[in-house]
């Protein structure tokens, strides 16, 4: 096996890798996500709590909304000093991305500026593919809009990241030239993107070191090169390895590895894979490991988007043992198959089991036992709903806990609607027919609607769209499975619906009734496109 020699000196490049997380930026790409302010800054505080050492909260000058959205992270977020089990440390930086060009420096510049410490990140088309399909420019003028982009960043905050997108495809001596310049420019981070998965592990690595070699300011002035990987070939972990085995010291990752296309660098694996190893690469890194499991799930919860069973590190096979000699091995020590301990990333505890003789004590404490953070409105909200489900199941678990108050608490208090009862009729032999009552709650009156459908979803969702005049809505997307175990088990279900403009929302519902679930999904999705449309109203020039 290789010894820790082999990575790049420490005394050169130091031993701490600094995490920056781009979940609300690149993560929020993933097609049907769209967080709106509080969603965001419920994500960030989160990430706080993790100790990332940079968030990336969005792409200000992309919309309105982002712009706010950026802005309310920075206001809050960028200013809250965390302290964890081991420790306090001060906020983490803010990050906004902006494209080489005044107007989203600018942007950029101004959302950012309440944070206590902030980094604008500008970025432009390097690859010859890229420069003639998207810029029309010649490399000389990519240059100089890049070393112009980077002296306008240092005009907002002395923390600028430069990143030449594409860079793996790039000519390489163009590449060395581009960065040299954005060092003599002012950057203080220089970022490699591997924007569409195309490098090798051995390939990259040798690019990152070969980088140092060709531009000696970086070491004299202390830049930082960092390496944003995507997964089209399955190889964004290894290749983000691979850079740090070779001097960077920024890995940029999202959450569950959510991003464009198949998705970014996973934040879980990396560091799993950085603290675990350690014996080989001889670096670390300053994540309160044990919020891993946690943030996993309050960013699926979110988004929507769910954790496959086998996802490394925080799937819920993870630390699932089914062969007879594996769980025989484990019972004896579990190590013989396990290389991490699930009290490491936050997969261990007492398991949380509520009923229906359970009281607000009880619950209070499977809340905050959960890390969640909850308004005494949203408190009781989710309380009733406690209630009503213990009724129909008798046991509720901690995911069932942790499920009905992301599904029940958040944003409601921004909410134009409110589903006040649900009836389905019909079925195999018969056409389905629902009727739905819903709140207008501004307007503090209900509205009714019958309508029949292909099945009891589509039904229920055709009668809450007739309620409301949304005919222009579109189900896109419908996806279901289960909490937790058992045939009482509370459904999750997230849809994905597309308006008239062509954009596209997710929603959230639980229940023991798939059907119900579906139904407060489709809701909640129309809720999120009215939230997100007001947001951004109200941050338009």
């Amino acid at each position: 096996m290789a010894s820790p020699v082999d990575v790049a000196s420490k005394d050169t490049f130091g031993d701490h890798v600094t995490i920056f997380d781009t979940t609300l930026r690149d993560g929020e790409q993933s097609p049907g996500i769209s967080l709106d302010a509080r969603e965001k800054v419920e994500i960030a505080e989160q990430l706080a709590k993790l100790r990332v050492d940079v968030i990336e909260a969005g792409f200000p000058a992309a919309s309105p909304g982002d712009f706010g959205a950026v802005k309310a992270v920075a206001e809050t977020v960028g200013n809250l000093d965390v302290t964890t089990e081991d420790g306090a440390r001060p906020a983490p930086v803010i990050a906004g991305l902006a494209r080489c060009m005044p107007g989203d420096i600018e942007a950029a510049g101004k959302a950012l500026a309440p944070a206590a410490r902030h980094r604008i990140h500008v970025f432009i088309s390097s690859s010859e593919i890229q420069r003639s399909a998207m810029l029309k420019a010649s490399e000389e003028e990519v240059l100089q809009q890049a070393v112009r982009g980077v002296e306008l960043a240092r005009g907002y905050t002395d923390d600028v990241e430069f990143s030449p997108q594409d860079a793996t495809r790039t000519d390489f001596e163009f590449l060395v030239d581009l960065c040299a310049a954005a060092v003599e420019a002012g950057a203080t981070t220089v970022n490699i993107p591997d924007t569409v998965g195309y490098a090798l592990p051995h390939d990259f690595g040798g690019w990152i070191a070969t980088l140092h070699e060709r531009i000696p300011a970086m070491r004299e002035k202390g830049v930082i090169v960092s390496v944003h990987c995507h997964n089209d070939l399955g190889l964004a972990v290894a290749n983000s390895l691979e850079a740090v085995r070779n001097g960077a010291r920024q890995v940029e990752v999202a959450v569950n590895g959510i991003g464009e296309r198949a998705g970014n660098c996973s934040l879980e694996e990396v560091a799993m894979a950085i603290r675990v190893r350690a014996d080989l690469l001889g670096l670390d890194h300053d994540l309160f490991t044990p919020e891993i499991i946690r943030t996993s799930r309050l960013v699926s919860a979110l988004t929507g988007y769910s954790v496959q069973k086998n996802k490394a590190v925080v799937g819920a096979n993870a630390f699932a043992h089914e062969s007879g000699i594996h769980q025989h091995g484990v019972l004896q020590d579990r190590q013989t198959y396990e290389i991490m301990k699930t009290e490491d990333v936050g997969a261990a505890g007492s398991e949380i089991v509520l009923g229906k003789h359970s009281g607000r004590h009880a619950f209070r404490q499977a809340v905050d036992e959960l890390g969640l953070d909850v308004t005494d409105e949203e408190f009781q909200a989710a309380f009733d709903r406690f209630k009503e489900l213990a009724d129909r199941k008798g046991v509720v678990s901690h995911k069932d806990v942790q499920a009905i108050v992301l599904a029940e608490t958040h944003v409601k208090a921004d909410d134009d609607y409110e589903l006040v009862s649900l009836s389905v009729t019909g079925g195999t032999t018969t056409e389905p027919t629902a009727t739905v009552e819903v709140r207008l709650i501004e307007e503090g009156r209900t509205v009714q609607a019958t309508a029949t459908g292909d099945g009891m979803v589509d039904a229920s969702c055709d009668a809450i769209r007739h309620a409301l005049g949304r005919d222009e809505v579109r189900l896109t997307s419908f996806n279901v499975s289960a909490v937790d175990e058992g045939i009482d088990a509370l459904g999750e279900v997230t849809v994905q619906i597309e308006v008239e403009d062509g954009d596209r929302y997710t929603g959230r519902g639980v229940s023991t009734d798939i059907v119900e679930a579906s139904a407060r999904a489709y809701l909640d999705a129309l809720n999120r496109s009215r939230r997100i449309t007001r947001r951004a109203d109200e941050f338009r020039p």
